[in-house]
C-alpha cells in the first residue's frame, strides 16, 4: 500500500474514532452520572473528598479513553489508526506540559492531530478538573485510574479468560503455530480467536503479512461494470453492441438479441474486474513515460484502475467516483499544469489524496507523461 493512500486511510480511521461518544462533539452535556468507576478508580493519588479530581475523573473516563486509554497510555485500539499518534501521558516527555497549556489543548484542539476542540462540549470547569486529573494521576503519579475488564465496568469474572491473556497481551503470537503451543496455551488460543478478537484484533503476529492485498476476496455483482451498462450506476439494460475489447462474456437483458456465452458466475464477476485491472500496452515509449507507468500502476491503479477507466473494484464504492481518466467529457479542458496540480495537492471533496510530499516533482512529470501516452491527449 503506498504511503500517501496509508495517510489517507488512516485519515479515515482517524475520522470513524472521533464520530464515537466522547471523541468528537456529539452532545453538549456534561457527563452522565451514570458514569461507572471501578473500585482501582480511587487511587492514592486522590484525596478523599477531592471533588474536582474526581470530576475530571469522570469525565476523562467519559470522553478521552477512547484515544487516550484509561490510564493515560495511548494503548488503545483507536491509537493504532491514527497518525500523529495521541499523547501517551506516561511518558516521561509530558513531564514538561503546563496546566494553561493542556487547558488549551482541550478547549481547542490540536491542529494536525485528531485531537479536537471541547470548549463548546465541556464548560470551563470540567476543562480545568480533566487537565488537572491528567497532570495528577498520569502525568505524576503515572496511576492506573481504573482497569477496562472491571466488574463495575461491565466484565464481571473476567479472570475466567486468564488463558487468553497472553495473547491480548502480545506475549505470545496469534499466529504461532498449534504445534509450538502447550494444551493450556492451545486453549488461550482458541478462547482469544473466538471470544477476544473481535477487540483485540492487532494483536502480536510473527507473519505481519501484506499491508494491503490488491486481490479482492469477494467482488459486487457485475452490474458495477458501467461498460457493460447504459445507466451511470451500473443498471440498466446491456448495449447491444459488442463489449469492450477484451471484456468477458457478460450476459444480456434480451437474450433474443445477442447468445450468451456461457460462464460460470464467480468466473464472469470476477473477471468484469480482471479486465480493467489490464494496463494499456505502450509500444516506443520513452524513459518518462515507463517511470510513469510503474508509478501510475503501484499507486494510482487501486482507484483509478490500471486502463485508466476508474472501474475498479475499489473505485466502484467510492463517492464521488474516481475521474475516468479516457472520458473524453471528464478529462475536458485537463491541462498538464491541471492535472499536475491535483496530483500535487489532492481534490478537495474527493477521495483524490495530495502527493507532493509522497512522490518528487521529476515523478509527478512522469505520471503526468504517462496519463497524456496512455488515457488522454492533454493540452
Amino acid at each position: 500500500m503506498s504511503r500517501a493512500l496509508a495517510l489517507a486511510l488512516a485519515a479515515a480511521g482517524a475520522l470513524l474514532v472521533l464520530m464515537l461518544p466522547g471523541c468528537g462533539p456529539a452532545q453538549a452535556t456534561p457527563a452522565p452520572p451514570g458514569v461507572r468507576v471501578s473500585a482501582a478508580a480511587t487511587p492514592g493519588s486522590a484525596t478523599a473528598g477531592d471533588a474536582e479530581h474526581e470530576l475530571g475523573r469522570k469525565v476523562w473516563n467519559f470522553r478521552c479513553y477512547f484515544c487516550h486509554g484509561y490510564s493515560g497510555d495511548a494503548r488503545t485500539l483507536a491509537a493504532s489508526y491514527l497518525w500523529p499518534k495521541p499523547r501517551d501521558f506516561t511518558d516521561p516527555g509530558s513531564r514538561k506540559l503546563t496546566l494553561p497549556a493542556m487547558r488549551e489543548a482541550i478547549a481547542h484542539g490540536r491542529p494536525g492531530t485528531a485531537m479536537k476542540a471541547f470548549e463548546s462540549i465541556l464548560s470551563p470547569r470540567e476543562i480545568d478538573a480533566v487537565a488537572g486529573f491528567v497532570r495528577r494521576e498520569f502525568i505524576r503519579a503515572r496511576a492506573e485510574n481504573t482497569r477496562y475488564h472491571t466488574a463495575a465496568n461491565g466484565w464481571p469474572g473476567h479472570e475466567r479468560y486468564a488463558a487468553a491473556f497472553p495473547f491480548a497481551r502480545g506475549e505470545l503470537a496469534r499466529d504461532a503455530p498449534w504445534e509450538h503451543l502447550s494444551p493450556d496455551q492451545q486453549r488461550g488460543k482458541r478462547l482469544f480467536m473466538t471470544a477476544c478478537i473481535t477487540c483485540h484484533d492487532h494483536a502480536r503476529v510473527q507473519d505481519g503479512g501484506p499491508a494491503w492485498e490488491t486481490r479482492a476476496l469477494s467482488y459486487p455483482r457485475d452490474a458495477y461494470c458501467t461498460s457493460c451498462h447504459d445507466q451511470p450506476n451500473g443498471g440498466g439494460r446491456r448495449p447491444l453492441g459488442a463489449p469492450p475489447a477484451g471484456h468477458p462474456p457478460i450476459e444480456h437483458a434480451d437474450r433474443r438479441a445477442q447468445p450468451v456465452v456461457p460462464a460460470r458466475r464467480g468466473e464472469r464477476v470476477a473477471a468484469t474486474y480482471r479486465v480493467h485491472d489490464t494496463p494499456p500496452q505502450l509500444r516506443r515509449a520513452t524513459a518518462l513515460e515507463r517511470r510513469g507507468e510503474t508509478l501510475y500502476q503501484a499507486n494510482c491503479a487501486f482507484c483509478h484502475a490500471a486502463d485508466g477507466t476508474a472501474k475498479s473494484w475499489i473505485g466502484r464504492f467510492l463517492e464521488p467516483h474516481p475521474r475516468d481518466l479516457t472520458d473524453p467529457a471528464a478529462m475536458a479542458g485537463m491541462t498538464r499544469a491541471r492535472l499536475r496540480g491535483v496530483i500535487e495537492d489532492g481534490l478537495e471533496g474527493s477521495s483524490m489524496p495530495g502527493w507532493k510530499y509522497v512522490l518528487a516533482p521529476r515523478d509527478i512529470d512522469a505520471l503526468v507523461a504517462y496519463i497524456h501516452r496512455a488515457f488522454h491527449a492533454l493540452q
